[in-house]
């Protein structure tokens, strides 16, 4: 299981480390080689003093999945509840998901999600004084994704899911109340496994591994500044003090995991 370190920037924005490997030659000629081994160029010199043209690099294939069907936010979101808001704020890649229940009526029609939709955007950005719904994107009973936050779906959008880990990760919602004894219907759980494959495989993160994450504020679970070790598809409550998304949901996330490996290729 590869465990990949993520730490973000001072600002909150994270940067990619940058690691510049050195071609070293030997011999006589090691002396002069140092410039080129400064710039990172490796070169092979034989015997008639010529270059050999660079060995072909065999990188791994990327695992990922297959973009799921994504209802846009155009759906849910009419003119009368839209306000203005600030332009999305992006990460450079995904490396972690976190679940999330809604904490609503599991008794709905899907025909209905929209509506809920737009109950829970103007609660978040109402009473909360939120910018925008805080979920990257959310799935109802039947399995139907929906794109949540704005910035587009194919893009690492910033999300405000997880307090303290909301960069570099994306929230999906279930549309429901999934506390101890609940049903999770099937069609909601691949849903959330086909849209964290496919979220997750840009990066080549597995849904069975664990991130290191670097909390960004102090009310998470973990104080600003501590890295912490979670898994790459986790519970709401892996990084903050919360039920969210509830014991029935939370027993499902290991065979969540399990089938987000396989859309990926994994064995």
């Amino acid at each position: 299981m590869r465990r990949t370190t993520w730490r973000p920037a001072p600002g909150g924005w994270a940067t990619r480390p940058t690691l510049i490997v050195l071609g070293c030659v030997s011999g006589l000629l090691a002396v002069a080689a140092l410039v080129l081994c400064a710039l990172g160029v490796e070169r092979v010199v034989g015997r008639s003093r010529t270059a050999a043209p660079p060995a072909a690099v065999v990188r791994p294939a990327l695992h990922t999945a297959a973009r799921p069907v994504i209802v846009p936010r155009s759906s849910w979101l009419d003119e009368r509840t839209a306000h203005s808001q600030p332009p999305p704020r992006y990460d450079d890649r995904v490396v972690a998901v976190f679940v999330h229940h809604t904490d609503s009526p599991n008794a709905y029609d899907c025909a209905d999600v929209p509506r809920i939709i737009r109950y829970l955007y103007a609660g978040q950005t109402g009473v909360r004084n939120w910018d925008d719904i805080g979920y990257n994107f959310l799935v109802d009973r039947c399995g139907t994704i929906y794109e949540g936050r704005a910035g587009g779906v194919d893009r690492a959008v910033t999300g405000a899911h997880t307090q303290g880990f909301n960069h570099r990760t994306a929230g999906i919602a279930a549309i429901g109340t999934f506390t101890a004894g609940a049903v999770v219907p099937p069609a909601m759980t691949e849903a959330i496994a086909a849209l964290a494959a496919w979220k997750l495989g840009p990066a080549d993160v597995d849904p069975r591994g664990t991130v290191r994450l670097v909390s960004s504020n102090s009310l998470s679970r973990y104080t600003q500044g501590t890295a912490a070790v979670l898994p790459t598809l986790a519970g709401h409550n892996a990084g903050f003090m919360t039920t969210c998304p509830g014991a029935a949901l939370t027993d499902r996330l290991p065979a969540i995991r399990a089938r987000a490996a396989v859309l990926q290729g994994r064995h």
